[in-house]
C-alpha cells in the first residue's frame, strides 16, 4: 500500500503544466505519438542513481527499457504493473533474437506502483553506472527508449502497444518549437573578422519593441563562420547606455558595462530550450532597454577576409510562464589590475572564484532560495575540468556543475539532473583545472584564446538583479620572488579573495576578505550490483496467476 506521501507526491508530478513540481524529476517525454505514454526522470550527480516515472494510459502490465537499436535485441527491460494482490515488478534482460529472462542480478529498485484514473505509474530507479554486464549503460549519449504495455495484467505478447524513442537522458533538451513561433534575429551585419587570433566584437542595439512581458523560451544559434565563432553571449544592459554601435568590444566605450545576460551559445553546442515553466523575461517595462551582442572570434591560423552575420534567433511568447529566468555569472574575475598567472610547464593547476551569496543583499533585498536548473561552464585551451561546489555554513552539500573531461571546442549548456536551491548565506566555488604543460610562458587571465578562464554560468529561477558574483585572489600580497609550483598554488588558494558582485544597474559591491573552501572530490560510484527491487516486486511475480513470458514482447519494433 503506497504512502499518502507517496500518492501526493505522484499526483504532484503529474498536475498538467508542470516541468518541476517534483524537483527530483524535472524532465519529461512522450514516447508515444498519441501521448499515452509519459516518461518522467532525474538525478542528482552522474555517479548517482537515476530515478524513472513511467505512466502508461493502462491498468495493465507496463514495461520499458533501454536497447542499442530500439529493438528488442540486447535490450535492458523492466516490467510491472498493479495486480489484486499487490504490486510486481522485475528487471530482464533480452538476449539477441531470444524472449526476455529474469535478470540474476536485480539492479532495479521499484519505489511505487499506483494505479489511478485508468492510469498505471510505475516509479523505480537504478545506479546509473551499473556493473552488471546484462545491464545498458547509461551515457551522456543519446539512448534508444522502448516501451510495451498490456490491457491486463497477463504479461503476454502486446500486438500493436509498443514502441521507441531516441533520448539523452544526462543531457536532456526538449524541442517543441511550433510552426508559427515568433522569434527575434540579434545578429551582426557582415562585419569583417580582423586576421587576429582573438577578436571580441560587440554590437550595442535595441531590440524591437514590444509593449508587454515577454518570455524567451529557446535560443538557437544563426552561425555564418563555424570555424572561427567561439562563443556568444547576449547581455542587457543598464539604463545610462542610450546609444548603439557596432565596433570591437571592450575599448573604453560605455557599453562595457552592459553584463546582464540574457542568453549565451559556446563552440559546440546547439539549439537550448528552458524548462516549459520558465522563460527570460524582456519587454514590458524594459522595452526601451539597449543590448549588447557580444561575439568572440577564435581565428589561430589568422585567416583574412571573413565577413560574417552570425548571432542569435530568440523564440519568444506572450503566454508568460510561471518563473523569470536569471543566468548568474560565477567563477573567476576575468579582467582585472591584479595579475593572475598560471604558472608554464605545469601538468595540474586550479584556480578558484568564490561567491558569498550573503553579500547579495547589499545590492538587492530580500533574496529568494534560487533554483538552478542549468550551467554553462567556461575556460579556454588550457583548462581541464571544471567542477562548481556549492556550500553551506561552511560545508559543501553538492555540486552545481562538474565536468571532469573539458573540451574547450564542446561548450554547451547542461542541464542538471535535478534542481538545486541556493539559500541566501550559501556559497559558491568554482573551480577550474588546467595543463600548461606544453608552454613555456606563464598563462593570463584575460580575454584571448591563448589567456584562461574560469567561469559557470548558472541559470535559475527566479530572477533577481544581481548579475555577476565573481572574485581574484589579491595577488598584491604575493612577495616578488619565484615559487615552485606547489608553494605557489597553496599561496594562491589562501590569499584573500576580493568578491566583486554587480546588480543589473552597473552598481557594484565589494569584498576583500574573501576565503577559498576546499572542494570535495567528485563523487564515483562503485559496482552496484545488489539492489533491493526484489522487496516489492519478485516475490509477487512468482506466484502471480497468469503472469507468462511466452510470446512476451517477441517482434517488438
Amino acid at each position: 500500500m503506497p504512502s499518502p506521501l507517496g500518492l501526493f507526491s505522484v499526483f504532484l508530478a503529474w498536475t498538467a503544466g508542470t516541468w518541476a513540481t517534483d524537483h527530483n524529476l524535472p524532465f519529461m517525454e512522450y514516447l508515444d505519438v498519441e501521448r499515452l505514454v509519459c516518461l518522467k526522470w532525474g538525478f542528482a550527480d552522474m555517479q548517482g542513481n537515476i530515478t524513472f516515472q513511467l505512466a502508461v494510459n493502462t491498468t495493465g502490465w507496463v514495461g520499458f527499457g533501454l536497447s542499442p537499436r530500439g529493438d528488442m535485441n540486447d535490450a535492458d527491460i523492466v516490467m510491472g504493473g498493479l495486480g489484486p494482490t499487490g504490486s510486481y515488478f522485475s528487471d530482464y534482460y533480452s538476449p539477441e533474437e531470444g524472449q526476455p529472462l529474469m535478470d540474476k542480478d536485480q539492479s532495479y529498485t521499484l519505489l511505487s506502483m499506483i494505479e489511478n484514473d485508468g492510469q498505471t505509474i510505475m516509479t523505480f530507479q537504478r545506479s546509473i553506472k551499473n556493473c552488471d554486464e546484462k545491464d545498458f549503460q547509461i551515457t551522456a549519449q543519446p539512448i534508444k527508449l522502448i516501451y510495451a504495455y498490456g490491457t491486463s495484467d497477463d504479461i503476454r505478447y502486446h500486438g500493436s502497444f509498443r514502441g521507441t524513442k531516441e533520448v539523452n537522458l544526462l543531457n536532456h533538451k526538449t524541442r517543441t518549437t511550433p510552426p508559427d513561433a515568433k522569434f527575434l534575429s540579434v545578429i551582426v551585419n557582415n562585419i569583417t573578422v580582423p586576421a587576429n587570433k582573438t577578436y571580441y566584437h560587440c554590437k550595442v542595439m535595441k531590440l524591437p519593441e514590444l509593449p508587454t512581458k515577454h518570455h524567451i523560451y529557446q535560443v538557437e544559434p544563426e552561425i555564418d563562420h563555424h570555424e572561427v565563432v567561439h562563443h556568444m553571449l547576449l547581455y542587457h544592459c543598464p539604463s545610462f547606455v542610450k546609444e548603439p554601435y557596432d565596433k570591437r568590444c571592450y575599448k573604453g566605450d560605455i557599453g562595457d558595462a552592459c553584463f546582464g545576460v540574457v542568453a549565451s551559445w559556446g563552440v559546440g553546442g546547439g539549439t537550448y530550450e528552458l524548462p516549459e515553466n520558465t522563460g527570460i523575461p524582456i519587454g514590458g517595462v524594459d522595452s526601451d532597454r539597449f543590448y549588447r551582442l557580444e561575439i568572440h572570434y577564435n581565428n589561430p591560423q589568422m585567416k583574412e577576409g571573413i565577413i560574417d552575420s552570425s548571432g542569435l534567433k530568440l523564440y519568444y511568447t506572450d503566454q508568460l510562464r510561471q518563473h523569470d529566468v536569471g543566468i548568474l555569472t560565477t567563477g573567476v574575475l576575468p579582467v582585472s589590475r591584479m595579475p593572475y598567472k598560471i604558472p608554464p610547464e605545469a601538468p595540474q593547476f586550479h584556480t578558484y572564484g568564490i561567491c558569498n551569496t550573503s553579500l547579495f543583499s547589499q545590492l538587492v533585498n530580500p533574496i529568494p532560495d534560487l533554483q538552478v536548473f542549468s550551467v554553462l561552464l567556461h575556460t579556454h585551451l588550457a583548462g581541464r575540468k571544471v567542477r562548481v561546489g556549492h556550500f553551506r555554513e561552511g560545508k559543501q552539500i553538492d555540486f552545481l556543475g562538474v565536468n571532469e573531461n573539458y573540451d574547450f571546442d564542446m561548450q554547451e549548456i547542461v542541464n542538471l539532473g535535478s534542481i538545486k536551491t541556493v539559500k541566501p548565506d550559501d556559497e559558491i566555488i568554482v573551480e577550474c583545472t588546467y595543463s600548461t604543460a606544453d608552454r613555456t610562458e606563464a598563462t593570463l587571465m584575460g580575454l584571448s584564446t591563448t589567456d584562461e578562464m574560469c567561469l559557470a554560468f548558472l541559470f535559475y529561477y527566479p530572477a533577481i538583479d544581481i548579475t555577476s558574483c565573481t572574485s581574484r585572489p589579491n595577488s598584491s600580497l604575493l612577495l616578488d620572488t619565484v615559487y615552485d609550483l606547489a608553494e605557489y598554488q597553496s599561496l594562491l588558494n589562501t590569499l584573500p579573495q576580493v568578491q566583486y558582485i554587480s546588480d543589473a544597474s552597473s552598481k557594484a559591491f565589494v569584498y576583500r576578505n574573501g576565503m577559498v573552501r576546499e572542494v570535495m572530490e567528485t563523487p564515483t560510484a562503485a559496482c552496484n550490483n545488489k539492489n533491493a527491487a526484489s522487496r516489492l516486486s519478485t516475490s509477487w511475480v512468482a506466484k502471480a496467476a497468469g503472469i507468462t513470458l511466452p510470446l512476451l514482447w517477441i517482434a517488438i519494433m
